[in-house]
């Protein structure tokens, strides 16, 4: 396990030594393990504005069929969507916005598995397990920087 200071507030890994198993953005209990050292220096470029550096860390993370697939659908957002289009996205259709929103609120692998991506249909943010000044500041980096590009 290792907390890293981020200007979001300690953000708090750990793993099996090949993959990120947990991630938050508290220093409170996680289990003890090994984080990748691939995991560290992710973070650590997208911090310094390289955002799609967390894109080929490894993650474990269990749950419902749907719910990995959910998973694995947040790995791929490059920018923000809403539930209903999430829900679109994962194949459900619009109308499952709600199972979707699922996929978001039982994510345990903060910014890894980025679900701080999607929003209200209203644009407006919605829920954050770790905080929304937190999901406002990471929609914010990732901003600054991808308009650089």
């Amino acid at each position: 396990m290792i907390t890293l200071s981020t200007p979001a507030g300690p953000f708090t890994m750990t793993g099996n030594g090949v993959a990120v198993t947990a991630a938050r953005f508290h220093s409170d209990d996680l289990p003890t393990g090994d984080v990748p050292q691939s995991a560290i220096d992710a973070v650590k470029s997208y911090l310094d504005g390289d955002i799609a550096a967390l894109d080929d860390v490894p993650v474990l993370q269990h749950g419902s069929p749907y719910l990995s697939h959910c998973w694995e659908i947040l790995r791929t957002l490059r920018e923000p969507v809403t539930y209903t289009t999430f829900a679109a996205l994962t194949g459900k259709g619009p109308q499952a916005a709600r199972a979707a929103a699922q996929g978001c609120a039982r994510n345990t692998i903060a910014l890894f598995v980025p679900c701080h991506r999607v929003l209200r249909t209203d644009g407006s943010l919605g829920g954050y397990r770790w905080g929304l000044p937190v999901k406002q500041w990471l929609l914010r980096h990732e901003t600054e920087f991808l308009l650089d590009r």
